[in-house]
């Protein structure tokens, strides 16, 4: 989908279909609404008086012109009350209305800037959030279908500036939004992947063509290399397994200095079986997802690039499958990470702390300053949030909260979770430095414990989104499937950052 932002009269503007909003309880029709209402001869207001339009959230109502607009027909959408507007509550409006377009066969629809003006929505705000809501509401995977979709697609979207001191505001913030979500769909895409196709050599070739497209330093190390640096916990998880493991990093460069200045990890297990601790197979299927961790990342940096802040960030993604071979870790074994720390293996189900316990290593050996990671770690973390919020630990709390404020402004929520010292109890072990799991009580938390082992004093997030990386049904702007969850996050906090250099 293209996306523009121009200049002019929604009224007067011609294309398939326009959007235009309606406030909950709203009695008069001011505005642009009010002037389509006149042109349309009062076919808006009677709809409103007869009750079909009242403005809720999301509610749609399509009207045909017949003539009276450039326009083939007008989308009147609810934002609900405009006490209660937020840009999140914009971006699920766009999604809904430009579904319903789509299913109408609207190829060219024009907006007005939704919801700008409102107390605290700035128009590159809105802009950003209208391009978000668009582009992430009508994503599809259809690559491995040949049977041809219902509908076709929207190809135009136009946001309508009044006037022209507006106009570069709603070109930045469309240009931005479009940015994120196509990155948060690359993510998707790579997630909803059957894990035949995304192989950890596969996600290896999408990190160098995202490097050759935006100008990102590739470096793979392959086994031989990890097996140089010591990498015994990630090498234990890949064994089970014919497919080779990637270690796969990306830098941005955004100003000339050594160091790196944020580096993002996350977890690319590509299909986990469990290993010798199989899992049932009621829903193995899903666990071709299990490497959206890793596919956040290295969406995020694609998006930092394009964005340019002027900071050094680095994408990790530890990439394997985890799979019960003959030559597969059992329960019992012992494995040597990085840092040189012994781990007894309880489940061979607990593969991918084991994984980013080197990534963590091996971020800390490159120099980063700040440390996130991103995992479809623990079922328990689904059990506490269920599929609304993720988990957010660490060790700085000044770090956390900014990870959390940073999904609040981009509408993924994470909530914070206790890292008190004596859940780390339930990891020591007999035979070796720590167990790679502890009982079932708080699991969430155990596993984060666990990653804290391999990040030193290096101020750290962890954020586990196990509930909320794949969905069962569509929910808003959230697609059914790969949700892409964290790279709008990551990609706010970088800029946020960056903003405070």
């Amino acid at each position: 989908m293209d996306i523009r932002a121009i200049a002019g009269d929604i009224v007067q503007t011609k294309a398939d279909a326009i959007i235009v909003d309606f406030f909950e309880g709203t009695e008069r029709l001011d505005g642009d609404i009010g002037r389509i209402d006149k042109a349309l001869d009062g076919g808006i207001s009677q709809l409103i008086s007869q009750g079909e339009v009242k403005g809720k959230l999301n509610e749609v109502t399509i009207v045909h012109t017949l003539g009276k607009l450039p326009a083939s027909r007008v989308a009147v959408v609810g934002l609900g009350k405009q006490a209660e507007l937020s840009l999140d509550r914009i971006r699920g409006a766009m999604a809904e209305v430009c579904r319903r377009l789509r299913e109408k066969g609207a190829a060219d629809i024009a907006t007005a800037a939704l919801g700008a003006g409102a107390d605290g929505i700035s128009p590159d705000s809105a802009a950003r959030d209208i391009a978000e809501g668009a582009l992430l509401g009508v994503y599809s995977f259809r690559k491995h279908m040949t049977k041809e979709a219902e509908h076709g697609e929207i190809k135009q979207l136009t946001i309508v500036a009044s006037d022209k001191a507006s106009l570069s505001s709603l070109q930045s913030g469309g240009s931005q939004g479009k940015i994120l979500a196509e990155a948060t769909n690359l993510a998707r895409d790579m997630v909803n992947e059957p894990a035949n196709y995304m192989t950890p050599t596969r996600m290896a070739e999408v990190a160098l063509e995202l490097a050759r497209t935006y100008g990102l330093k590739a470096t793979i190390l392959e086994r031989e290399q990890m097996q140089e640096l010591g990498m015994g916990a990630l090498l234990g998880v890949a064994q089970g397994s014919k497919q080779p493991p990637k270690l796969i990093t990306l830098l941005y460069k955004g100003r000339d200095s050594v160091g790196v200045d944020i580096t993002l990890v996350g977890k690319g297990i590509t299909f986990d079986s469990g290993g010798i601790s199989i899992k049932p197979s009621e829903g193995m299927a899903d666990m071709k997802g299990d490497m959206a961790g890793g596919a956040v990342v290295l969406a995020a940096i694609s998006a930092i690039a394009q964005l340019r802040p002027k900071l050094n960030v680095m994408a990790i993604a530890p990439a394997a499958e985890n799979m019960p071979g003959g030559s597969a870790l059992k329960p019992g074994d012992v494995v040597t990470a990085m840092n040189g720390k012994t781990v007894e293996i309880i489940s061979t189900d607990g593969e991918g702390r084991l994984i980013l316990a080197d990534a963590l290593c091996y971020a800390r050996q490159q120099g980063a300053r700040f440390i996130v990671d991103v995992a479809t770690l623990t079922g328990a973390c689904r059990v506490a949030l269920g599929d609304v919020y993720s988990g957010a630990f660490g060790n700085d709390q000044d770090l956390v909260s900014r990870l959390i404020a940073a999904g609040a402004e981009s509408g993924e929520l994470f909530w914070q979770l206790p890292m008190h010292e004596l859940y780390r109890e339930q990891l020591k072990s007999e035979v070796a430095d720590l167990k790679n799991v502890g009982n079932r009580w708080g699991g969430a938390i155990t596993a984060a414990h666990f990653l804290a082992e391999f990040v030193g004093d290096t101020p750290w997030v962890h954020l586990d989104i196990a509930g909320t990386g794949m969905l069962d049904k569509e929910r808003g702007y959230w697609a059914k499937g790969g949700t892409g969850i964290a790279v709008r996050t990551l990609t706010a906090f970088v800029l946020s950052v960056a903003k405070q250099q």
